[in-house]
């Protein structure tokens, strides 16, 4: 179903040039010939580029409806991840090339937002951080508390960060799921 290009918004899903994408910025134009144009920024569902297209103010865009899922991650099984929909337990196998790099940020029996379009996964939608704990770390030294001196940790999860030389093994610590750095350190 077209809509008129006017009638975009940001956050608005589309389907265009056989894609997915999310508008993230919008901007409106006059042109010098008359009619209008609106200049939207939009990024790849899938693969997360972004591109800048100009449409007409005549152009139609396709709409996108796209459902999310609560599910909760079970378990590995070969190159797929089995996630459960939490609402009628029906369960689905995402494959590593789709989840692969989100994963170290995921426990077992931890719920994530599954977005489908036309019954087909889209994306994974993760909390802006999670909580983990530190499984394996050198023991800080005390006179290096004064610099900020970082160490190499790995996770319960697989995933190593550096993290500050105060924090130690079996504590819990905040990680960015953007960009994986160490946030801060979690009273528990």
């Amino acid at each position: 179903m077209g809509v008129p290009a006017t009638q975009l918004r940001v956050g608005q899903v589309i389907n265009f040039e056989d894609d997915l994408w999310v508008c993230v910025k919008l901007e409106q134009k006059k042109l010098s010939k008359g009619g209008g144009a609106v200049q939207a920024k939009l990024k790849n569902l899938q693969r997360g580029d972004h591109i800048t297209h100009r449409f007409r103010s005549a152009d139609k865009v396709e709409t996108a409806f796209l459902d999310k899922k609560n599910c909760e991650y079970l378990y590995p099984e070969g190159e797929n991840f089995i996630f459960m929909d939490t609402a009628d337990y029906e369960q689905y196998q995402l494959h590593a090339d789709f989840v692969g790099d989100l994963m170290p940020f995921v426990k077992h029996n931890e719920h994530v937002t599954v977005t489908f379009y036309e019954e087909k996964p889209v994306s994974v939608d993760l909390p802006p951080s999670v909580v983990l704990q530190i499984a394996e770390t050198e023991p800080g030294f005390k006179g290096d508390s004064v610099n900020n001196v970082y160490k190499p940790a790995k996770l319960e999860t697989g995933l190593e960060i550096k993290i500050p030389n105060h924090v130690n093994e079996g504590d819990m610590v905040k990680i960015s799921t953007e960009t994986g750095d160490f946030i801060e350190r979690v009273k528990v």
